[in-house]
């Protein structure tokens, strides 16, 4: 009995480690496979010229990405300035203001958008956000535009993230122990004030883990942008400009224009380049996070 105890406590701890092990090794090879397909682009333009050139000319061999990473930047900073505010505010109100009820309202609320698929929210954007931006709200600026634009974009995608960072936030604020806050009301702290400097504040690293999280999903959606931002090379940073970020160029190209030299490699690459932006921002807000703990 205690030798079959023994080889099964092994066993599982074999187990463990290679499940750990296959998790720490998935992304080191994802990123190889993207480099080893990219070399043949590296090997007919240096990496500074693509990704600062705006040059998209694929038939002549000038693979400029900076329109794409630019796109990608600009819709992703507009549904981040959209969504952080709303997030924090409704965590806020829900945990610390609202009845039991409307919780138990919101969170299969909550629930539901976030599981609904991209597509959708592409469907209302087009629906909905193109022809409000196309027949109000540019107008109200004496911009004659499509619709099919930055701030759609950034509107659809503010939308879609929405659902998780509220839902990671409200987690973090639900962690905070009660006592912490009533030991600051009976200090003479208005219920405001015990929210802001021990709430909010205790809850920092969880916070700016939710919006590293949001905006890693936000730069690396595809669909439902795709379909409400223009797809137009450009460099333009009006919002009521379109513009094309890197997943849709992936996803609107790969398969149909593979013919085209290095054109294969280019698409390799975009995808190479927007882990690494996306693994940059997971580490800048993972500096934030180390920051706030440590102060």
């Amino acid at each position: 009995m205690l030798l079959k105890r023994i080889i099964s406590d092994k066993l599982s701890g074999v187990w463990m480690l290679i499940s750990l092990t296959a998790i720490l090794l998935i992304p080191l090879f994802i990123i190889a496979g993207l480099y080893l397909k990219s070399t043949p682009l590296f090997n007919h333009q240096d990496f500074l010229r693509l990704i600062s050139s705006s040059e998209w000319q694929p038939h002549k061999g000038n693979f400029g990405f900076w329109p794409f990473i630019a796109g990608s930047l600009y819709v992703t900073i507009i549904a981040f300035a959209l969504a952080a505010p709303v997030c924090l505010l409704a965590a806020i109100y829900l945990t610390q203001f609202a009845r039991s009820a409307m919780m138990r309202i919101m969170l299969p609320v909550i629930d539901i958008l976030a599981g609904l698929p991209s597509v959708i929210y592409g469907v209302w954007g087009i629906l909905i956000v193109v022809p409000f931006i196309s027949k109000i709200l540019a107008p109200a600026f004496n911009i004659n535009t499509s619709g099919y634009t930055i701030f759609a974009g950034g509107v659809v995608l503010a939308v879609m993230c929405i659902p998780y960072m509220l839902n990671m936030i409200i987690e973090v604020f639900n962690t905070i122990p009660m006592g912490l806050k009533e030991a600051s009301l009976s200090l003479g702290a208005t219920f405001w004030e015990s929210i802001k400097h021990v709430v909010i504040r205790k809850s920092y690293p969880g916070i700016i883990s939710a919006f590293g999280l949001g905006i890693a999903k936000a730069f690396g959606e595809t669909m439902a942008v795709m379909m409400v931002v223009g797809n137009s090379v450009q460099v333009k940073f009006n919002p009521f400009e379109a513009g094309y970020p890197l997943p849709a160029l992936i996803a609107n190209n790969y398969g149909e224009m593979l013919s085209i030299p290095l054109y294969d490699s280019a698409l390799m690459f975009g995808a190479f380049l927007l882990l690494i932006i996306i693994l940059l921002i997971n580490l800048i807000f993972r500096y934030f996070i180390y920051r706030t703990r440590v102060h």
